[in-house]
């Protein structure tokens, strides 16, 4: 048994850490029967490690607490789980390195890298910084599985691939600049921005998950999310709500 200073010795975390995770509801320890004291016993220090594991894969306190207390929660499986999603990590981690002690030997003189170490690279940092600035709540909304999906898919594309990628998004972005000045959302140049944005949101999702209604409700989110908001205005102004228009005619054409 562990008293609240000792299990916060053992971890590294704090008392007041521990206390809060009691006060929440997220690691209830026992309490001595004579003085009252938290103390924390193998199945506590279990259910830890795996409140620090999900933690270490940024999962929202609450989030973990569901999963935890859900009634199929297999402890075996989510640690295979935790295993396989710490060694994606580390070899996108591994890949970053690579290149940025590549690019350093190539500035310092020593070696040249060559286009295909570049391109790994630059997908590898693609990754991490949508990770790091969208994995989170796109986990919690899609789940685990269609995340991993998507970084695996482009992780694994193909320069052919990748360049297609980029044309596409550069002309989306030029014929939805096109139709929302003419101010036409059921326009051809509209409809070939939307045809072109749901091609480049294809490489990302599954295979036939690029439905109308998955569409039309991924074009209403990017006017609600301030973020996609802005990438959008940032190609014409008013962009992200001129998008979700002529999305909504594009399909609704169809539907006639």
């Amino acid at each position: 048994m562990y008293t609240v200073k000792e299990l916060a010795r053992l971890t590294g975390l704090t008392p007041r850490t521990l206390r809060y995770y009691d006060g929440i509801g997220l690691l209830r320890p026992r309490r001595d029967r004579d003085n009252g004291y938290r103390l924390y016993g193998p199945e506590e220090v279990d259910r830890l490690q795996q409140i620090l594991l999900y933690r270490e894969l940024d999962l929202p306190l609450e989030e973990i607490r569901r999963i935890l207390d859900a009634p199929d929660f297999d402890r075996t499986g989510a640690l295979r789980e935790h295993l396989e999603r710490l060694l994606t990590r580390r070899r996108e981690t591994d890949r970053l390195i690579r290149t940025v002690r590549g690019t350093l030997e190539e500035i310092e003189g020593g070696t040249t890298m060559t286009d295909q170490d570049k391109f790994q690279g630059m997908k590898a940092r693609i990754i991490a910084e949508n990770e790091a600035a969208y994995g989170q709540e796109a986990r919690e909304k899609y789940g685990d599985e269609a995340v991993d999906g998507q970084n695996a898919r482009l992780a694994g594309m193909s320069r052919e691939e990748w360049e297609r990628l980029q044309r596409e998004e550069a002309d989306c972005k030029a014929a939805l600049r096109r139709a929302a000045e003419a101010d036409d959302p059921a326009g051809a140049d509209a409809q070939e921005a939307v045809r072109l944005h749901a091609a480049w949101l294809a490489h990302y999702w599954p295979a036939g998950a690029v439905t109308p209604q998955a569409h039309a409700g991924m074009a209403a989110m990017y006017v609600q999310d301030p973020r996609f908001a802005a990438y959008y205005d940032a190609v014409v102004p008013g962009g992200a709500a001129f998008l979700e228009r002529a999305v909504r005619a594009y399909y609704g054409s169809r539907d006639q």
